[in-house]
Formats: C-alpha cells, sequence, structure tokens
C-alpha cells in the first residue's frame, strides 16, 4: 500500500526535520527515517496500529516522542498528522476529508 501526506501533515514533518536537524547534526536525517519506517510499517499492515478515534490510526515513531496518524485509504494510507506526543491530541481533527 502506498502513503500520501495531507500538506499540513508534510509541512510539520519538514519543520520537525529542521528543528532536530537544528539540535544536531544528522539528527534531523535520523528523524526522517524513523518517521518514513514508521510510514512504511503503517502502509504494510494499516490495520494493525492502535484506533484514535474513527477511522484514524496512530503509529509511534521509535526514538522520538512522536506519533503518525493516518485514514486509510482504498490504495493508500493518507498522513493526517506528524504529531508530537506532548501537542494538544485534537489539533490535526480539521484535516479530516
Amino acid at each position: 500500500m502506498n502513503y500520501a501526506f495531507h500538506p499540513e501533515a508534510e509541512e510539520e514533518f519538514l519543520a520537525a526535520i529542521d528543528y532536530y536537524e537544528n539540535c544536531r547534526d544528522g539528527l534531523g536525517v535520523d528523524f526522517a527515517r524513523e518517521v518514513y519506517v514508521t510510514i512504511s510499517s503503517a502502509a504494510k499492515y494499516p490495520a494493525m496500529w492502535a484506533q484514535v478515534d474513527i477511522d484514524i490510526h496512530r503509529c509511534l515513531v521509535r526514538r522520538f516522542p512522536y506519533g503518525v496518524l493516518y485514514s486509510i485509504e482504498e490504495t493508500k494510507i493518507f498522513v493526517l498528522a506528524v504529531m508530537h506526543l506532548h501537542r494538544d491530541p485534537n489539533y490535526w481533527q480539521e484535516r479530516r476529508g
């Protein structure tokens, strides 16, 4: 199964990469790699991860306090948020179709 990002989810993902890269050289790359591994795992087994809302699943990112929130579409998962786990847990709600 493929994946696609909601535009705001992609923006927050890129902002988090920049943040971690500014913290330490290479850390942003490590973060991006872990998020892509998480997304790949979710795309491979989309229904396996915790359902946090109606038709919304969350897969946790290793090493970093982030979760990937996504919906399962016919041919892909749709990433709604790359969310810091200490952020308001409902901020992404308006991104739903």
